[in-house]
């Protein structure tokens, strides 16, 4: 494999990062919007399952008692 000196890798850095697509700030938005829903639904969701474990586990509990 070819070494590559300091300077040229930075170059090489420099090209590369001129390639890069930046997200627009509407884009940024939406996608921190749908992060955020994404986030609150999946919170109830697992909410609603651990209520449902915890009353079969207490509904189980009782019975041995």
């Amino acid at each position: 494999m070819a070494k590559t000196t300091p300077i040229e890798f930075i170059r090489q850095v420099q090209a590369e990062t001129r390639k890069v697509v930046w997200p627009t700030r509407r884009e940024t938005m939406m996608t921190g919007v749908m992060v955020m829903i994404m986030t609150v639904l999946l919170g109830l969701f697992f909410f609603g399952i651990d209520s449902v474990f915890d009353a079969i586990v207490r509904g189980l509990l009782s019975l041995a008692n």
